[in-house]
C-alpha cells in the first residue's frame, strides 16, 4: 500500500519519465520493482480501489477497526494499492484545524472511534441520589430473599453520589452484618475517617471497592493500611489482591464467586478450575495456601501478567508452575518475574504448549522474544464532557504518520504528521504483517514478504518497520499496547537508584590565575570575527576587527571551528579560540543532563530528563509511577541540538512521548506545571557565563541578564499545550518581544511575590557554578590554554522560586544585551552601557578585568 499526496496538472506522462523522476522515492518505499508499473498507472489514474478486496470491520468492542479481505486470495507481491492521506498538518496546527475546517473532527473522530460518549449501564437508580440508594438496596433485599433465605451478602452501591454523610446513614454494618463483597466505585467518599469507621464493622468482608472514589486521592495512599489492619481476612481491596488472598479471591477470579454465589471460603473447591485470569492484581506473593496443585488440578489455562511478584525468585515461581500437571497454557510479561525470554521460560517449563499465545514449539524453532506477543491494544480513553478536539488529539498518537520536507537548500525545520483514511487506518499491527505501507510523494510535474493472504484474514502491517531492539523496539511498541508495566517500573528504579547514590567529587586541582594575553609590541589584539554584534561594537582600543582568520590572535566565530576550518582558512593552534574541546557536553541537551547526571545524580535544579534515544524504558517507568501515584505527567520533549524551541513539544500523553521520537532524537524532561509567573505569564532568564579557563575552573557571570516573558497568561488547559505563546519565551523568531527592562522587572516581581531577588539570585550562581563544576570533573578535556568562550545559560524559577536549570547555549545571541542600558540590580550596582557589552566580555577573558561581571 502506498500512501499518496497528490497533485494537479500532470506533466509526466510514461512511465519512464515516471521511474527516472522517482527513482530514489520507488528504492526508499521497498516496492518490488514488479510492482513500479502498476504504481504509475494508479497514480496516474487515482484509482482508489481497496474497497474492491477489503473491508473495514469493528473490534475490540467498537473501540478499534480492523482491515479484512474479502478477495479469494491475494498473492505476495502481486498488487500495490492507494491510501490517501485524510488528514495532514503541522502540530502546532492541530487544534486550530479541528475546530476550523468543516467536517474535520468529526471525521476523525469516527476515523478513531472516539465519537461516541463513554457511558455506563442504563441502570434505573445511577445518579439518582438518596431515593435511588434506597432503591436499590430493597432491590437487592428482594433478590436475596428470592434466591435464599434472605441474607444479603454481595452488595454493589456503585455511581450512587453516595457521599460521607450518606454512608453513614445508610448503616450498612448494622442492617447487613454478613457482607462478603461490597463496591462503593464512583461514589463521592471523601473522609478516610468516615469510610474506614463503616467499613471495619464488616467483619466478615472478603472483598471492598472504593475504585474512583476522591477518598483515594486525599488519604494519601493510607487508606488501604487502616482498613487491612482492622480486617485481616479481607483477600480483595480495589481489584487488587492483599497479602492474605486464599481460595475467595482466586474463585472470585474464576468466575466461582460473584452477586448469584457470594461463597464460604471455608466449603469452596476450585477442582473443577481450568482457567484462571490474574492479570493485573498487584500480586507480590504467589505462593500461596490454595494457589496450589491440590487447590487447582484441573488449571489449564493461567494469566499471571501484569503483577510484580517480586517476593518470589524465578526459581521459585518455575518450580511453583512446573508442579500443576495440566497447565498448558501461561501468559506472563516478558521481560518479568519468569526471566527476561520467552525461549528460556519454555523450556523450564516443558509442559508449556502456548506461551503469550505463541504456540511453544514455534518459540523453540525460532528463539521468538515475545514481550510483544499477545499485549492488549491500547484504547482510546475519554470521558462524556471531553470535547471532541481533545479526545482526537489524545487517540490520533496510535494512528499518525510522519515526514519532512526538503529542498535544495534546507531540511524544513518542522515536521509534519498525517492520517491515512480509513483503509489506512484499519491496518493494525503484527511482527508478522502481510502488507508494507510506505509513504510515497508524487511528483505529477517532476518537481520535487510476505505468505499469501486468505479471504476473511486480517490485513496487518508492522508499526515499527526496520525497527529491532537495539533501537527499543519493545519499549516503542508502548505507543499502541499496554506493555509489562512492571519491566519499565524496574528498569526506571534502578535508574534513579544509581541517580541519587552519585554525588560530585571537586576537580583537584591548585589555582592559579589564567594570564591575559601577551601584545606583541603593544599593538591592539586583532579579533576576527562573523558576528555582526561583535564586529559593531568590540570598540575597546586594545582590540582591532580584522578580516582574515589567519591573521588574528582571537577567533570569535558562531561556526565551530574544526580541522577542515582550520585547514581552509590558515587558523592555527596558536590562536585563541571562543570554544572549548567537547564542549558539546554543555552545550547539546543529552550530553548536558548525561554531564550533571553523572557529576551530581540528581540535582533539585535539573528536573527528571531522559535521553529517548537510550533511556526510553527508564522514562515508560517514571511515567507509570507518577500515575500509578496520581502526580503530575507532563512532559517537554526537546531535539538534541536544535534552538529556539524548534520541534518542542509540551504533552502528557505517553504514546505521543514515544511517536515524537520518528522526528529526530530528543530528550524528554519534566516539564516545570507550576512555574513562578510573573504577572501571571509564564518567564524565563537569559544568564551569560564568561569562561577562560576549564582546568583550573574560572568562571564570571555577567551582571547583565535579561527576562523572556510569554505573550499570554499561563494555562495548563489542554489546548493551550500547542500555543507557542503560552508555553514559549523565545519570541525573538515568531510572536511580538515583550521587552522588560531587568531592573523594572525585577522591582514588579519582589512586590508581587513579596520575595528579595537578591537570595534567587545567590541560588542562580551557586547552581551556575555546579553545572560548569560538573563538566570540568567529568570531561577534564574540556581543557585548552588557548580557549575563552561565553555561553548562555536559561533558567527558570518554579513556584518556590528554586531555580531549574533549562539548557546551555553557545555563542548566544546577545541582541539585548548590546541594544539596551541596563540597570544593575546585583553587586554594586551603576548602569551597563549596552555599547560596552562585548567590551566587557573581552577585557574579561581576555586582558582579566572585571567589569561589570563577577567570578563565580
Amino acid at each position: 500500500m502506498v500512501a499518496m499526496a497528490s497533485t494537479a496538472n500532470r506533466k509526466i506522462e510514461t512511465y519512464e519519465e515516471f521511474a527516472k523522476v522517482h527513482a530514489l522515492l520507488l528504492a526508499a518505499s521497498g516496492l518490488p520493482e514488479c510492482l513500479h508499473r502498476r504504481l504509475f498507472e494508479k497514480l496516474s489514474g487515482e484509482t482508489f480501489d481497496g474497497g474492491n478486496h477489503f473491508q473495514i470491520e469493528p473490534c475490540e468492542g467498537d473501540r478499534q477497526r480492523r482491515l479484512v479481505l474479502t478477495s479469494a486470495s491475494m498473492e505476495a507481491d502481486s498488487e500495490v494499492f492507494l491510501v490517501d492521506h485524510a488528514w495532514t498538518f503541522r502540530l502546532s496546527d492541530a487544534y486550530k484545524q479541528l475546530r476550523e475546517v468543516p467536517g474535520l473532527a468529526e471525521r476523525m473522530s469516527s476515523l478513531m472511534c472516539v465519537d461516541v460518549d463513554v457511558s455506563s449501564d442504563d441502570g434505573e437508580d445511577e445518579g439518582n441520589g438518596e431515593l435511588g440508594v434506597e432503591e436499590t438496596l430493597e432491590r437487592e433485599v428482594g433478590e436475596a430473599k428470592e434466591k435464599g433465605n434472605g441474607t444479603l451478602r454481595w452488595l454493589e452501591l456503585e455511581g450512587l453520589n453516595i457521599d460521607d454523610a450518606m454512608l453513614v446513614s445508610l448503616a450498612l454494618p448494622t442492617r447487613f452484618p454478613d457482607l462478603v463483597a461490597l463496591s462503593l466505585l464512583g461514589n463521592k467518599l471523601n473522609s478516610a475517617e468516615v469510610v474506614v469507621q463503616e467499613v471495619i464493622k464488616l467483619k466478615h468482608l472478603k472483598g471492598i471497592w472504593l475504585n474512583n472514589n476522591p477518598v483515594l486521592k486525599n488519604c494519601d495512599g493510607k487508606l488501604a493500611g487502616l482498613i487491612l489492619k482492622e480486617l485481616p481476612e479481607l483477600e480483595i481491596y480495589n481489584s487488587s489482591f492483599t497479602s492474605n488472598f486464599g481460595e475467595w479471591a482466586l474463585g472470585f477470579c474464576a468466575g466461582i464467586y460473584g452477586k448469584d454465589n457470594p461463597g464460604n471460603a471455608d466449603h469452596a473447591s476450585l477442582h473443577t478450575v481450568s482457567s484462571l485470569d490474574l492479570s493485573n492484581r498487584n500480586i507480590h506473593n504467589l505462593k500461596n495456601k490454595a494457589f496450589t496443585p491440590i487447590c487447582l488440578p484441573s488449571l489449564t489455562y493461567l494469566n499471571i501478567q501484569g503483577n510484580p511478584l517480586e517476593q518470589n525468585s524465578v526459581g521459585d515461581l518455575l518450580n511453583l508452575l512446573q508442579r500443576f500437571p495440566c497447565l498448558r497454557s501461561l501468559e506472563v510479561d516478558i521481560p518479568g518475574p519468569l526471566g527476561r525470554r520467552a525461549i528460556d521460560i519454555v523450556e523450564s517449563l516443558p509442559n508449556i504448549s502456548e506461551l503469550n499465545g505463541i504456540d511453544a514449539s514455534k518459540i523453540l524453532e525460532t528463539g521468538k522474544h515475545v514481550i510483544d506477543s499477545m499485549l492488549l491494544p491500547r484504547l482510546p480513553e475519554w470521558t462524556p464532557d471531553e470535547p471532541l478536539a481533545d479526545r482526537i488529539i489524545n487517540a490520533m498518537w496510535q494512528h499518525l504518520m510522519t515526514y519532512r520536507l526538503a529542498d535544495e537548500e534546507k531540511l524544513d525545520e518542522t515536521s509534519v504528521w498525517y492520517v491515512m483514511d480509513e483503509l489506512g487506518s484499519a491496518l493494525r499491527h503484527s511482527d508478522e504483517p502481510n502488507f508494507r505501507v510506505a509513504p510515497f510523494l508524487f511528483m505529477p510535474e517532476g518537481n520535487l514478504a510476505s505468505a499469501n493472504v486468505q479471504k476473511g484474514d486480517e490485513c496487518t502491517r508492522d508499526f515499527l518497520l526496520g525497527i529491532g531492539e537495539d533501537k527499543q523496539r519493545s519499549a516503542r511498541l508502548t505507543a499502541w499496547f499496554h506493555t509489562p508495566e512492571d519491566y519499565f517500573i524496574h528498569a526506571y528504579e534502578k535508574h534513579r537508584q544509581k541517580l541519587l547514590s552519585t554525588s560530585l567529587m571537586p576537580p583537584t586541582f591548585q589555582y592559579s590565575g589564567t594570564q591575559s594575553i601577551h601584545r606583541h609590541g603593544g599593538r591592539p589584539l586583532l579579533v576576527y570575527t562573523d558576528i555582526p554584534h561583535v564586529e559593531e561594537y568590540l570598540t575597546h582600543t586594545e582590540f582591532a576587527i580584522t578580516n582574515e582568520p589567519k591573521d588574528a590572535d582571537i577567533i570569535w566565530t558562531s561556526v565551530q571551528v574544526d580541522e577542515d576550518m582550520k585547514k581552509a582558512t590558515g587558523i592555527t593552534d596558536q590562536q585563541y579560540i571562543n570554544q572549548f574541546p567537547f564542549e558539546a557536553c554543555l552545550v547539546m541537551k543529552h550530553h548536558l543532563a548525561e554531564t550533571i547526571q553523572t557529576a551530581h545524580g540528581s540535582p533539585q535544579w535539573l528536573q527528571p530528563t531522559y535521553n529517548l534515544e537510550t533511556h526510553l524504558s527508564q522514562l515508560i517507568g517514571d511515567y507509570c509511577v507518577r500515575k500509578r501515584e496520581g502526580l503530575d505527567n507532563l512532559w517537554i520533549l526537546k531535539p538534541w541540538n536544535m534552538a529556539r524551541t524548534i520541534d518542542t513539544t509540551v504533552t502528557d500523553n505517553l504514546p505521543a512521548i514515544i511517536r515524537l521520537m520518528e522526528t529526530g532524537p530528543k530528550i524528554c524532561q519534566k516539564y516545570i506545571e507550576q512555574p513562578a509567573l510573573f504577572q501571571g505569564k509564564k518567564f524565563d532568564l537569559r544568564y551569560i557565563v564568561l569562561v577562560r579557563s576549564m582546568h583550573p575552573l574560572e568562571i564570571f557571570l555577567s551582571d547583565c541578564f535579561w527576562v523572556r516573558i510569554a505573550n499570554n497568561q499561563y494555562s495548563l488547559a489542554r489546548s493551550s499545550l500547542f500555543e507557542y505563546e503560552t508555553h514559549f519565551t523565545v519570541m525573538n523568531y515568531r510572536g511580538a518581544i515583550n521587552h522588560k527592562n531587568a531592573s523594572e522587572f525585577v522591582r514588579e516581581f519582589e512586590e508581587e511575590h513579596q520575595v528579595k531577588w537578591l537570595d534567587i539570585h545567590t541560588r542562580v550562581r551557586k547552581m551556575i557554578r555546579s553545572v560548569f563544576e560538573a563538566a570540568a570533573v567529568t570531561h577534564p578535556e574540556m581543557h585548552s590554554p588557548t580557549s575563552r568562550a561565553m555561553y548562555g545559560v536559561d533558567v527558570m524559577l518554579d513556584s518556590s522560586f528554586q531555580p531549574k536549570l533549562l539548557e546551555v547555549t553557545y555563542c548566544p545571541d546577545c541582541t539585548r544585551a548590546c541594544k539596551y542600558d541596563m540597570d544593575i540590580v546585583v553587586g554594586e550596582g551603576g548602569v551597563a552601557k549596552g555599547c560596552d557589552f562585548f567590551n566587557n566580555v573581552f577585557r574579561c577573558l581576555f586582558l582579566n578585568e572585571t567589569s561589570h561581571v563577577s567570578q563565580l
